[in-house]
């Protein structure tokens, strides 16, 4: 009970530090931090806040780097990191919170769309896991598409009460949505991305039993290539320059969002499995849609409203659906031990002599099978 307690409370936290994060970077780009400066100084933080992990924790049981696992990290790197965030952080500029933690949940959608041409994941439409997957996946997408082109009505307009420094920005974050393609398309790019580094990360973590030395690399990696990118975009050296609200945005995004929520997300995990984790993502969604309404005076339109919440059914039709064919194939792999078992048993019985030439008494069959 107190392990399930601590997990529950564990996701909590990261889904309310994802949330801060949407806020204050979506704050600080309306305050006229530019994206690609934003984007640049994230993997910086995170490389330097996750190395030490890395250092301490896995000096020891640290596997061999090999050129291919080092091309591997190399393309996380690129889809995980460096495309993923300049299509998130362009995309969150022209768009809202709201939008932004709604079509984060798409990832496990694409992800499964990947994974089944490649073998990773089975289709299995004959089975109402596979079908409850297909139907889920086809729902978020609807839904994404939903709230991308359709905005409607306002159903919750501005409170009075917001933040005094949103205000100074002097842009409103409703403005956004003039630009309804743009915004919500970089970010579907973005959950794109982040679904094709989760296919490339789960083969290296098969092959490379180091988490936090392959964030740490990927990080660094990503680094030199958004520090290039962002000085080739923007070249002016007085757009990099962090004031106090800047310096909060990029210290949070590199080690809380990167190195804290990696941490506590990896325990989890390990406590709980990946399907818990991704129950939570949802979460993000509610939390950020409140202090988005609260401190930035967002407005909610009827058609964000209705795809967030066909994408939230989406999401746990695909997780429900997943889960099932996960016991089942828990089952079956209990149902393979048991049968070789008791084969192992019977040929024991059959076909095993003792040093008489006898066959073996109980107690022998089953020392046997214990060093078995």
């Amino acid at each position: 009970m107190g392990n399930d307690l601590l997990a529950f409370v564990v996701m909590v936290i990261v889904q309310l530090g994802f949330a801060g994060m949407i806020i204050i970077t979506k704050l600080v780009m309306d305050g006229g931090m530019n994206p690609f400066v934003q984007s640049a100084y994230k993997p910086i933080f995170a490389t330097i806040s996750i190395a030490p992990f890395a250092f301490f924790l896995e000096r020891k049981t640290r596997p061999k780097m090999t050129p291919s696992i080092l091309f591997q990290i190399f393309l996380c790197s690129i889809f995980g990191i460096t495309s993923n965030q300049y299509a998130y952080f362009i995309g969150l500029t022209n768009s809202t919170p709201t939008v932004a933690s709604a079509i984060d949940n798409l990832i496990p959608a694409f992800t499964f769309l990947i994974a089944v041409p490649l073998g990773v994941e089975k289709l299995g439409l004959r089975s109402i896991a596979g079908q409850a997957k297909f139907w889920g996946t086809i729902i978020c997408v609807g839904g994404a598409m939903l709230l991308s082109l359709y905005h409607g009505k306002v159903v919750i307009g501005q409170l009075g009460f917001h933040w005094k420094y949103a205000e100074n920005t002097g842009k409103d974050v409703n403005s956004a949505h003039s630009n309804i393609l743009l915004g919500p398309f970089l970010l579907i790019v973005s959950s794109l991305t982040a679904a094709i580094w989760l296919i490339i990360q789960g083969r290296v973590s098969e092959r490379y039993a180091a988490p936090y030395t392959c964030i740490t690399l990927m990080c660094l990696m990503a680094s030199v290539e958004s520090v290039i990118i962002g000085i080739c975009v923007v070249p002016k050296f007085s757009e990099w320059a962090l004031n106090p609200i800047r310096v909060i945005s990029v210290l949070y995004n590199g080690v809380v969002c990167t190195s804290f929520a990696f941490y506590l997300s990896l325990w989890c995990i390990e406590k709980k499995g990946p399907l818990y984790v991704a129950m939570f993502n949802p979460l993000l969604l509610v939390i950020s849609v409140f202090l988005s309404w609260t401190l930035l005076r967002e407005k909610l339109y009827l058609g964000v409203v209705v795809g967030s919440i066909i994408v939230v059914v989406g999401l746990y039709g695909f997780l429900w659906g997943k889960k099932m064919e996960t016991s089942t194939d828990e089952i079956e792999i209990e149902v393979t031990k048991e049968k070789n078992q008791s084969s192992i048993s019977v040929d024991l019985e059959l076909q095993l002599p003792n040093s008489n030439g006898y066959p073996l008494e109980s107690k022998q069959i089953s020392e046997t099978k214990a060093k078995l």
